[in-house]
């Protein structure tokens, strides 16, 4: 029997779901290729009579991006409790894309407008030999011992409102490229570089070409002060440098409340620590 929805009374979900982002041209919902937000909407379509399904996230990750704590709220009308959806979608939904947790939320809640951060973590691995189990998850630069400090150092003057326009993609709608940086981090355990930047929004493709730039100035293709000059004065042209999107990943977006219980919503993607591949030492 088809329900109409004008019979219906509509209610907001929000989820928190994890994916692997190797497979998927990105969150948004395209013409062509496999997306996670139209891999999403088939699944719940197919358990909720309210149609059609509009999933809308926190931050639309690009092709080949991770996310650990991705926030997507929809309207729904059928019966199945908020605490059910995780299960019933999982079972539906492709072993690349895993929902964590459901909640119900206020009709003018929204996963995107409503959030008052978002955090990614890039990681690089910066050993010799290439390590098979980083490789989907990491970028590997094994030329030059990447110098952490320098890196910390530049990436400490990004913090505050700004004008990132040098870290801005083609192709934005955006009126403009200010955001603010609340937020940075850069821990080196071993060969593993872990680099989190948070902050109220993000342009388009800014953390893959800031990481780029501060990986070239880690491996002192220049100076401190050309890195800077470069974003101060909003030099585009020069910004050539951009990270591979297999190691970025959207830790989890903020809001001003707690929307949801379970500590992996909060950052579930592991942290990884390898020293260098040193011989070992041989009894005398």
């Amino acid at each position: 029997m088809i329900v109409k929805q004008a019979q219906l009374t509509p209610r907001r979900i929000a989820l928190s779901l994890q994916y692997d982002g190797s497979a998927y041209c990105g969150w948004q919902r395209q013409n062509k290729g496999l997306t996670v937000q139209g891999a999403l909407e088939e699944a719940i379509e197919s358990l909720d009579p309210y149609r059609p399904i509009t999933a809308v996230a926190a931050g639309r990750t690009d092709s080949g991006v991770h996310a650990a704590g991705q926030v997507v709220h929809f309207d729904c009308s059928g019966p199945i409790p908020p605490e059910r959806w995780a299960a019933a979608l999982n079972g539906r939904l492709p072993k690349t894309i895993r929902v964590l947790e459901g909640v119900d939320r206020p009709s003018d809640w929204h996963a995107c407008h409503s959030a008052i951060y978002r955090r990614y973590r890039y990681t690089i691995y910066n050993g010799k030999i290439p390590n098979l189990f980083l490789s989907p998850w990491s970028w590997h630069r094994y030329k030059f011992r990447l110098d952490n400090e320098l890196m910390r150092v530049a990436l400490e003057g990004l913090l505050g409102e700004h004008d990132f326009s040098a870290f801005q993609r083609s192709g934005s709608n955006r009126t403009n490229a200010l955001t603010t940086i609340q937020e940075v981090k850069l821990e080196r355990r071993g060969d593993v570089l872990a680099l989190e930047v948070q902050a109220t929004g993000f342009l388009y493709g800014m953390v893959r070409l800031l990481v780029g730039q501060l990986v070239a100035l880690g491996e002192h293709r220049f100076d401190l002060e050309t890195f800077e000059r470069r974003w101060k004065n909003r030099s585009r042209e020069e910004v050539r440098e951009s990270a591979p999107a297999q190691g970025l990943c959207l830790l989890r977006a903020g809001y001003k409340e707690p929307i949801f219980r379970s500590p992996s919503c909060f950052d579930s993607f592991p942290r990884t620590s390898l020293v260098s591949c040193d011989p070992p030492k041989l009894p005398n």
